[in-house]
């Protein structure tokens, strides 16, 4: 074979003139079918029914197999394989998931399948084998199931064609809150939690009576989740209430436990519930990561933080032990190291330092009622299942009417034999066509003839007239029941609350998750508050020395080396740094190396952003206010406490424009009259404080100074009526001083925001310092 027919054969023809593809358009468009069939095909919910397609499937098949609550159940392994070999061609290890997660009392809060054999457990432990396991569908099932063939969904053909599957599923209760679902899909993610199924049907009760009820009167039936495994939700009502308003939020849970006193004095704390998403596993291997750490990726010792962490965790645990089991799912036993312990600091330090308290995520998306995946409010998910259960019962009604009306139709065919049966008798005995016969001698229809033709002898006896009379009469007052029903909307709205009310009734539970405002717990380490003085290098090197009045030439530093300042403080103080960025970090004064060593750099106490580098230092107490600039002209005032965080990558806190630096923080003197300003051509400025603002969030404040181009703002301070001290060089480099008040301040006392003028000085000025009033 040439190399021409080789080509010819693996390469396909061109398309024709004007339907070219660009490979762009083609794997833009490729993509976008991938994302819609991962968003409404596997991830998402379905406001309608709650379930996912592969749920949805799995339950069908197993009603397809009589696998009801009352059957035997069967190998799981069966039930996959009729998923997959009917309507769901996938993996069978998914749909091996998805059945099992069905089953899981802790997963879901009302269980749709029910599961003989080990269904894994809520510490992470898997299933047993799909062929070792058995299934059965719940008692509860019967609510999204039970209509299935009453003509209330839609069928369409599964994917080869050969069998039909259910679009949705006739729920008779909104389950995509009852039991909630977590899913990922392409560029959407969904994190619905439990709910009570009491509170959910009152909730939909009570907007079918009042379609326009409001949120806040719709939160009194719904106070929140109610999770499989109880715990407790510490988040306030109004926080729980804009999450729900919105359809996305977080939600503070943690886990609830008892006192056990023991004899001799002695007691044990016991955590009987954990939050979502929460093993007693994970909470074991979190206390032994802070009992026994491990030296983190490199570095060289422990952290403060970690050795802090082991010091306080070993002060207050003596044993830990998971007593869980058949006869407690959860029991996690904790023994103090002493009674003596004030049980209320026993919880919280293990509530600030584990998993037992957590956030739970709140992100109501779906796929909704116009088959279009969107995040809902809690009214919106309830106004489209009420109008989804609203067509689902009227479908069924007029189902219902048509089986009715075919029987009516029937059974009025059968009077007329046994009112006319010596006739009916011989014009089939004699007539070659007795059904056409028939229809023409006593106007029967088709159905009708057909009936009386294939009617037992046995059935012509006098009994079955009267019973064909009863069924009639009875079929008739039913027939009317059914067309008042649907000529009405009261009468349909009466029907829909007393099977939600019914439903409510046969499978309601009491709520597991107690709703309760608590105070998130937080650990403060005791500190002994005593002076000290921190001592920060030019290099950011720090320690922490002991007491006030140090002499700083007695202070060592590597080679290279050298003071940046000494901030005398005390160990409840906090030591902030500045980023090049404006970004602030904050490391705890005790938390500071003491002894007479080098101290350790500020950035391994900190985890500086990339690109960035520190630039300035200051140790103070929380409530000390600071005078923040940077070299563009912009500043504001703030706490030092409003500039502390939790966490290691500190916060952004000063606006910072592109070619600006922030400048050395200034402390506010208590008796401060006035902000001096200083530019980089030796302009001074000077204005009230009263035009200063105090930015307690931080950002780039308001405009200090005018600045010409090329001109920066070297300081600015706070001062007092006593004035202000220039600090510059003359001649030679001399470093010198100068003291401008009284008269020779006034000149430069003006609006913030001006340019000032420069002072009449022959020094180069570099820096001030405020005149301290004596």
């Amino acid at each position: 074979m040439d190399d021409d027919n080789t080509l010819d054969l693996f390469t396909e023809p061109p398309p024709p003139e004007g339907d070219f593809l660009t490979l762009g358009n083609y794997a833009e468009r490729a993509y976008l079918d991938y994302a819609v069939s991962v968003v409404k095909g596997r991830a998402l919910p379905d406001v309608c029914d709650g379930q996912k397609p592969v749920q949805r499937r799995i339950l069908f098949a197993m009603n397809d197999m009589g696998l009801s609550d009352n059957a035997k159940p069967v190998k799981s392994a069966r039930v996959v394989g009729d998923v997959l070999g009917k309507y769901h061609p996938h993996g069978d290890q998914s749909a091996y998931d998805a059945l099992v997660r069905l089953a899981q009392d802790f997963s879901m809060r009302y269980p749709l399948i029910d599961g003989q054999g080990n269904f894994g457990s809520r510490d992470g432990d898997g299933a047993a084998a799909m062929r070792y396991t058995e299934a059965r569908l719940t008692p509860i099932a019967k609510l999204l199931l039970d209509e299935i063939n009453q003509g209330t969904v839609d069928f369409m053909k599964n994917y080869d064609g050969e069998f039909d599957e259910p679009r949705l599923l006739p729920a008779r209760l909104p389950f995509v809150l009852l039991n909630g679902a977590s899913g990922i899909a392409v560029g959407l993610a969904t994190e619905i939690p439990s709910h009570n199924l009491r509170e959910v049907a009152a909730a939909a009760v009570a907007m079918i009576r009042n379609p326009k009820l409001q949120h806040a009167e719709l939160m009194q039936y719904i106070p929140g989740p109610d999770f499989p495994g109880g715990g407790q939700i510490i988040s306030s009502e109004a926080e729980i209430s804009a999450a729900y308003e919105s359809g996305r939020g977080s939600l503070k849970v943690r886990a609830r436990w008892k006192i056990e006193e023991l004899a001799r004095g002695q007691w044990q704390l016991v955590i009987t519930e954990l939050p979502p998403s929460t093993a007693a596993q994970k909470v074991l291997e979190e206390i032994e990561e802070q009992t026994n750490p491990k030296i983190k990726l490199g570095k060289k010792t422990l952290t403060p933080e970690q050795l802090q962490t082991k010091q306080t965790m070993l002060a207050l645990l003596d044993a830990v032990r998971d007593e869980s089991g058949k006869d407690a799912p959860v029991r996690l036993v904790f023994e103090p190291k002493s009674s003596r312990i004030d049980q209320t600091d026993f919880v919280n330090t293990l509530l600030a330092h584990t998993s037992l308290e957590s956030n739970a995520s709140l992100n109501l998306v779906m796929v909704g009622g116009d088959g279009r995946p969107r995040q809902k409010g809690l009214s919106e998910i309830l106004h489209e299942w009420i109008a989804f259960r609203f067509a689902t019962v009227t479908r069924r009604t007029r189902h219902r009417l048509s089986k009715v009306d075919d029987r009516i139709h029937i059974l009025e065919g059968r009077m007329i034999v046994f009112l006319n049966i010596d006739e009916v008798i011989r014009i089939i005995r004699e007539s070659d066509e007795p059904k056409v016969a028939l229809m023409a001698a006593f106007g029967l229809s088709d159905r009708q003839a057909e009936d009386i033709l294939e009617i037992r002898l046995r059935q012509l006896a006098r009994l079955e007239k009267i019973k064909i009379e009863k069924e009639l009469a009875e079929l008739k007052d039913e027939k009317a029941r059914l067309e008042e029903l649907l000529g009405s909307e009261s009468a349909m709205k009466r029907l829909l609350i007393k099977e939600i009310e019914g439903d409510a009734k046969q499978y309601g539970d009491e709520r597991r998750t107690l709703i309760q405002q608590e105070k998130r717990a937080t650990f403060e380490a005791r500190v002994v508050d005593e002076p000290v003085t921190v001592v920060v290098s030019q290099k950011g090197w720090v320690r922490a020395l002991k007491g006030h009045g140090l002499d700083a030439a007695g202070f060592t530093f590597k080679a290279g080396d050298g003071l940046y300042a000494a901030f005398q403080c005390r160990t409840p103080d906090t030591l902030v740094a500045w980023g090049s960025n404006g970004r602030v970090y904050s490391v705890a004064v005790a938390m500071l190396p003491g002894g007479r060593g080098d101290g350790v750099p500020v950035t391994s106490l900190i985890e500086l952003e990339s690109g960035s580098h520190l630039m300035h230092y200051y140790a103070a107490s929380a409530d000390q206010a600071l005078l923040l600039a940077s070299s563009n002209g912009f500043g504001f005032i703030a706490r030092v406490g409003d500039m502390v965080s939790r966490v290691k990558a500190g916060k952004s806190f000063m606006t910072i424009d592109a070619g600006a630096q922030p400048l050395a923080p200034m402390p506010m003197l208590p008796d401060a009259t006035h902000i001096a300003c200083l530019s980089s051509n030796g302009r001074l400025l000077v204005f009230g404080l009263d035009e200063m603002k105090t930015l307690s969030g931080g950002g780039r404040g308001v405009t200090l100074m005018a600045l010409d181009e090329k001109e920066t703002l070297v300081q600015a301070l706070s001062i007092n009526n006593a004035g202000v001290v220039l600090i510059g060089t003359r001649r030679g480099g001399r470093v010198d001083e100068e003291k401008v008040s009284g008269a020779a301040l006034a000149p430069h006392i003006g609006k913030r925001a001006r340019k000032g003028r420069a002072p009449e000085s022959k020094m180069k000025l570099e820096s001030m310092r405020p005149v301290l009033a004596v």
